[in-house]
C-alpha cells in the first residue's frame, strides 16, 4: 500500500466503513486511468489526412437459372365484366390464349347461357399454363352460378343455385340531400333503401315530408358467398326519425309463413293503401283546378300526377282485384282496381301492363301493375292517380288512409318474443349515436 493509500484510510477511518466511503474510495482510485483512457482517445495537434474516393463501375455476369414454363400449371383468376366489352376482351384480361375456346364463347354468347352477363359482374377463369381455358364462373343476381368446364376435347355447361349464408347488418345515416345519398353515404344497397322508403311510405311521403337532419337505423339480412359480401336481403327492424319524429318496424312472420312489418306494440305500419303508387318521384300537377294542356281551359285536376321516366315501375297502393285493363279516352293505357268499402284507384297514360295483368286478376299492395308512359291526353312521360270513394274522387295526397290489421291477439307472445332482441338493436345503436354526439 502506498502513501496516497494510507492517507485515503486513514481520512475515513479504519473500522465501520460504509458503503458511501468505499464507493469514494474507488472513484479516486481510478482517476489515474480515466486520465490515460482520455490520452489514448485523443491526439492534440493530429490533423486527418486526405483519403481520395474512387467510383468503379463493373459489369457482373450474374447466372440465371433456366425457367422452363410448366404447361401442367393451374391458374384462377378473377375479372370484372365492363361496360361495352366483348367476350373476347374479356377473356385476354383473364389470360386465356385458346381460339378453341374462345369460338365456343362466341357462340354460346348468343344463347341462353351468357345472356345473365351483365357488367360489373365478377367473372373468374381457370387456365393452363399455356393460357388453354379450363373452366369459366360467374354468379348472376338470382344467386345462380354459371359457367363451364372443359372435359377432354368438349365444354360442358354447369349451372347450379348457390348455397348463401345470411349474417345480420347494422347501418345508420343522416339525410343531407336524399335518402338515396344517405344510404350510399351508410354503405347500404339501393335495394334496402327502396325497402326503408316502402316500410315506412303509411307515415312519410317521401316526396314531400324529407327533411335535412332527419334519421334512420336500419337492421338487415346480408347474404355471404364463400366470405364475401353477394347481395342484400329483407330488412329486419328499422326506425326512421322524420322531423323529430320517431317511426319503428319490425319484421314478423308467423307460423304459415305469413309476414309482414309491425310496430313495437304490434299494429302494422302497413297502411291499407300507400301515398304513392311510385317508390320516387316529383309531383307534377296536384288535386286542384288547373289550366288543362291540351284542352286549354280551366277544369278541375280530379287527381295526382307524378312525373317520372317513361318504363318506372307502378305499384297498386292496396290489395284488390282488377276491374279494367286497356284503352279509355284520354287516359290513355289506364288499369282500375276494385278495393274493399267501395274504393278504387286509376293508374293512366301507362306504357305498357304488367304480364298477365287482366280482368279478375288479384293483386297485392306493392305488386307491379305497369310502367309509367305518355299514351292518351299527355304532353310529357308521367302517371296519372286517382283515388275514388264510391266512384266520388278524393285528394289521395290527403284523405285519411285506414290502417291494415294488428297481430292477432293469440300470435302476440310470438310477436313480442321475436321483437324484443331488434328493438335492443336499435335502441343500443340509437344510444351509441348519441353517444358520439356529445
Amino acid at each position: 500500500m502506498n502513501k496516497h493509500e494510507k492517507r485515503i484510510l486513514t481520512y475515513f477511518g479504519r473500522q465501520g466503513e460504509s458503503k458511501l466511503r468505499l464507493r469514494w474510495i474507488v472513484a479516486l482510485c481510478s482517476l489515474p486511468f480515466l486520465g490515460m483512457v482520455a490520452a489514448f482517445g485523443t491526439a492534440p495537434d493530429t490533423a486527418n489526412a486526405f483519403i481520395p474516393a474512387r467510383t468503379v463501375v463493373e459489369s457482373l455476369d450474374v447466372a440465371r437459372p433456366e425457367q422452363s414454363l410448366d404447361f401442367n400449371q393451374v391458374f384462377w383468376r378473377e375479372e370484372r365484366f365492363g361496360r361495352g366489352d366483348t367476350i373476347s376482351d374479356l377473356l385476354t384480361r383473364l389470360g386465356v390464349n385458346d381460339a378453341e375456346a374462345r369460338a365456343f364463347l362466341r357462340q354460346v354468347k348468343r344463347g341462353r347461357s351468357l345472356q345473365s352477363l351483365r357488367p360489373g359482374t365478377t367473372v373468374q377463369a381457370r387456365t393452363a399454363g399455356d393460357g388453354t381455358l379450363l373452366a369459366l364462373r360467374f354468379i348472376t343476381d338470382k344467386s345462380r352460378l354459371i359457367g363451364f368446364d372443359k372435359l377432354g376435347a368438349e365444354f360442358k355447361a354447369v349451372e347450379q343455385q348457390l348455397a348463401l349464408s345470411p349474417q345480420q347488418q347494422m347501418k345508420s345515416g343522416e339525410i343531407r340531400s336524399s335518402l338515396f345519398a344517405a344510404a350510399d353515404a351508410a354503405g347500404l344497397s339501393d335495394n334496402v333503401a327502396i325497402q326503408l322508403a316502402d316500410i315506412f311510405s303509411g307515415d312519410i311521403d317521401f316526396h314531400r315530408d324529407l327533411r335535412r337532419g332527419d334519421k334512420f337505423t336500419v337492421i338487415y339480412e346480408m347474404f355471404y358467398h364463400e366470405g364475401r359480401a353477394f347481395k342484400s336481403g329483407r330488412v329486419l327492424a328499422a326506425e326512421f326519425i322524420n322531423q323529430d319524429k320517431s317511426y319503428r318496424a319490425v319484421w314478423f312472420e308467423d307460423a304459415e309463413g305469413r309476414g309482414g312489418y309491425y310496430t313495437p306494440d304490434g299494429k302494422s305500419v302497413r297502411k291499407a293503401f300507400l301515398r304513392s303508387p311510385l317508390a320516387f318521384s316529383r309531383i307534377s300537377s296536384g288535386f286542384a283546378m288547373r289550366f288543362h294542356p291540351i284542352l286549354h281551359k280551366w277544369r278541375t285536376h280530379k287527381g295526382v300526377d307524378f312525373a317520372a321516366p317513361v318504363g318506372t315501375h307502378v305499384k297498386a297502393t292496396a290489395d284488390g282485384t282488377v276491374e279494367f285493363a286497356g284503352w279509355q279516352n284520354g287516359y290513355g293505357k289506364v288499369v282500375i282496381l276494385k278495393h274493399q268499402r267501395g274504393l278504387s284507384t286509376r293508374y293512366a297514360h301507362l306504357s305498357r301492363f304488367a304480364a298477365g295483368l287482366r280482368k279478375g286478376l288479384r293483386v297485392q299492395q306493392g305488386d307491379v301493375i305497369g310502367n309509367v308512359g305518355q299514351t292518351g291526353w299527355a304532353t310529357g312521360p308521367h302517371l296519372h292517380y286517382e283515388f275514388r270513394v264510391n266512384n266520388e274522387v278524393r285528394n289521395p295526397l290527403t284523405v285519411a288512409l285506414p290502417p291494415a290489421l294488428p297481430i292477432p291477439a293469440q300470435q302476440m307472445a310470438a310477436f313480442s318474443k321475436a321483437s324484443a332482441p331488434f328493438a335492443a338493436e336499435l335502441n343500443l345503436l340509437k344510444n351509441s349515436n348519441l353517444a358520439l354526439l356529445e
